[in-house]
């Protein structure tokens, strides 16, 4: 199985809420892209928070988030993985990134949303046992999955969640 690599960070000074997926899939892995596949609803979503929708150049898109204090980053930095769906990830190959210095190099992210429950796990069981009482976000929370393998929940009702934890968490009123 092939192992892959995730992408540096889209992060700036401003960065207030820090979005989190699990590993970019292999549509975005060939684009160099976070969230390229088509049928991703993220681009879709944050497009309606930013005003910077999925058809715009992927760096208007990436400086659209950092303008409104938004990071986007992957739990996992590498990991053995064939195919995109989460589920193959290989758990015992799978490596954080370093957290650690990301909060350090960050101070004013207060607010962490995952995409998706492998983003949560892995972050819980590999990323907070090495954080120190302090030197991470205070607030945590899970919003449904954007890809399009997570069809039990309709793009109407992701849309909805996602929209509302983030313009309260743009706000200084996030999801704890």
């Amino acid at each position: 199985m092939p192992r892959v690599r995730s992408f540096p960070p889209i992060a700036d000074a401003r960065a207030r809420v820090l979005i989190l997926g699990s590993m970019p899939g292999t549509a975005s892995l060939a684009a160099g892209q976070y969230y390229a596949h088509a049928h991703n609803l993220f681009w879709h979503i944050l497009g309606e928070i930013t005003g910077v929708g999925p058809g715009a150049a992927y760096a208007a898109r990436a400086r659209a988030l950092q303008a409104h204090g938004i990071a986007l980053w992957d739990v996992l930095e590498t990991c053995v993985r064939t195919g995109s769906l989460d589920s193959a990830i290989d758990d015992a190959t799978a490596r954080a990134n370093d957290f650690v210095s990301f909060y350090r190099a960050h101070p004013g992210i207060a607010q962490v949303f995952f995409n998706g429950a492998k983003a949560e796990a892995s972050y819980r069981r590999q990323v907070l046992p090495m954080l120190t009482q302090g030197s991470g976000p205070a607030a945590y929370a899970r919003l449904p999955s954007t890809s399009p393998a997570n069809a039990s929940m309709s793009r109407a009702y992701k849309h909805r969640v996602w929209k509302q934890a983030l313009r309260l968490a743009l706000a200084g009123r996030g999801a704890h």
